[in-house]
C-alpha cells in the first residue's frame, strides 16, 4: 500500500512494504517559495503537492495526523528519503529554515495567546501586590497599628498614601482613638507613603488588566465565557497554553488542569487522586457537598471542552444552551445523591470472631 510522506524539500508517495519511493512532487529551490510552504505545513493546511499525488495513487496511508482526510495516518520510517538524492543541499536547508523562521514570527499573534501572556502578568500583580501589601503592614504598623483593623487592601493603601500621618486618617474616618504607635520622622514618613502609592498603583493595574482579559475573553471565546465566565474561561486557557490546544485535550485532563501537583503526588506515593483543578472556581463545584464535586467537576469539564472547540473553529454561539444543559445535570445530580455515601468498613474494622477452642476429651 502506498503512504503518503511530506519532507523539507517535497512530497513524496513511498511503497510501505519495499521503502521505495513511487512518485513525487519536489519543492521549488527557491527558499523562500519553499519557506512559505513549509509555513503552510505547520499550520495544519494540506498542500495542494499533497492532494495530487493522492488523487494519483488512489487509496493511501498517510505519515501524519494533519494529513487524516487523505488516508489513514500511520507510523512509518522515512529516513531513506534524503535530499541529497534529489539535489537539494544542507546549505539550501539552512537558508529554507533561516527564511521560515522569520515568516513564522513576522505573522500575527492570535488573540488567545496574548490572554495567556495577560493572565499570567494578572497572577504576577497578585502575588507583587500581596508582598507589598505585608511589607506595608509591618512598616506602618510601627506608626499605626490600628489601622489594620480599620481598613484593608485598596483602602489600607490608599489612606496611607494620601494622608501618611495618622492624624489626617483618623479625620477621614471620622474616629478619635488613642494610637499605640510611635511617631516617624519625616523622611520615614515620605518613604512609606511611597510604598503605599505604589501598591496603589499596583492595585490600579490590576483592575485594568482584568478588564483587558474580560474584553478579550469575551471576544474570543464567547461560548466558554458564558459557560464558565471570563476569569475562569482565561484562566483554563492560560493553564493549557493557548485556545488550540485547550480544544484539543481530552475532558479529563481539562478537569485537572491546575492540579498536577496534586497528581503528581498521587501517582508517586499513592494518596487519593484530585477530582477538579481550577475548575474548581465555579460555582457550582465549589459550593457543591464534597460527594456531589467530582460528578458536577466532570461535567462542568465536558461542556467546556465543547464550548472550546466551537470558540477555536469558529462555530455558532451555544454558550447559553451549553450552560443550561450544565444547569440541568447539577439539578440531577443533587437529586439522585442528596445524602453523603456511607463510609465502607476497612478490614481492621471488622471484629474477627473468635474460634472455639478445642475441647479436650
Amino acid at each position: 500500500m502506498a503512504l503518503l510522506v511530506t519532507k523539507w524539500f517535497g512530497v513524496f508517495l513511498c511503497d510501505e512494504k519495499s521503502d521505495r519511493v513511487i512518485d513525487s512532487i519536489l519543492m521549488p529551490k527557491d527558499s523562500e517559495k519553499t519557506a512559505e510552504k513549509l509555513a503552510l505545513v505547520q499550520r495544519g493546511s494540506i498542500l495542494q503537492e499533497e492532494r495530487d499525488l493522492a488523487s494519483k495513487a488512489g487509496k493511501i496511508s498517510v505519515s501524519e495526523r494533519r494529513q487524516s482526510e487523505l488516508g489513514r495516518p500511520e507510523m512509518y520510517d522515512s529516513s531513506f528519503v534524503k535530499p541529497e538524492k534529489y539535489g537539494f543541499t544542507p546549505e539550501m536547508m539552512h537558508e529554507v529554515m533561516i527564511r521560515l523562521g522569520k515568516l513564522r514570527t513576522s505573522e500575527p499573534v492570535p488573540r488567545d495567546r496574548n490572554l495567556v501572556q495577560a493572565i499570567r502578568y494578572l497572577d504576577s500583580l497578585y502575588e507583587t501586590s500581596n508582598l507589598i501589601d505585608e511589607r506595608l503592614h509591618e512598616w506602618y504598623g510601627m506608626h499605626f497599628p490600628e489601622l489594620a483593623d480599620l481598613a484593608s487592601d485598596r483602602k489600607y493603601s490608599d489612606l496611607i498614601a494620601r494622608h501618611g500621618e495618622r492624624e489626617g486618617v483618623l479625620e477621614e474616618l471620622g474616629l478619635d482613638l488613642q494610637s499605640m504607635g510611635a511617631d516617624f520622622e519625616s523622611a520615614d514618613m515620605d518613604a512609606v507613603r511611597a510604598l503605599a502609592q505604589n501598591l496603589s498603583d499596583i492595585y490600579d493595574e490590576r483592575e485594568r488588566t482584568d478588564e483587558y482579559i474580560e474584553s478579550i475573553v469575551k471576544i474570543t471565546c464567547p461560548n466558554m465565557c458564558a459557560l464558565l465566565g471570563g476569569a475562569l474561561a482565561a484562566r483554563l486557557i492560560s493553564l493549557a497554553g493557548g485556545l488550540e490546544r485547550l480544544s484539543s485535550l481530552p475532558s479529563s485532563t481539562l478537569q485537572l488542569l491546575g492540579a498536577e501537583k496534586a497528581m503528581f503526588r498521587h501517582l508517586r506515593s499513592g494518596k487519593r487522586p484530585p477530582k477538579h483543578g481550577a475548575i474548581y472556581q465555579h460555582p457550582s463545584v465549589h459550593r457543591a457537598p464534597y460527594w456531589q464535586r467530582g460528578k458536577i467537576a466532570r461535567s462542568l469539564a465536558g461542556k467546556a471542552l465543547t464550548a472550546a472547540k466551537i470558540d477555536h473553529f469558529k462555530g455558532e454561539f451555544r454558550g447559553d444552551v451549553l450552560a443550561e444543559e450544565f444547569d440541568a445535570r447539577v439539578e440531577d445530580i443533587r437529586r439522585r445523591y442528596p445524602e453523603a455515601p456511607k463510609k465502607k468498613q476497612g478490614p481492621s474494622s471488622v471484629k474477627k470472631r473468635r474460634r472455639p477452642k478445642n475441647k479436650t476429651r
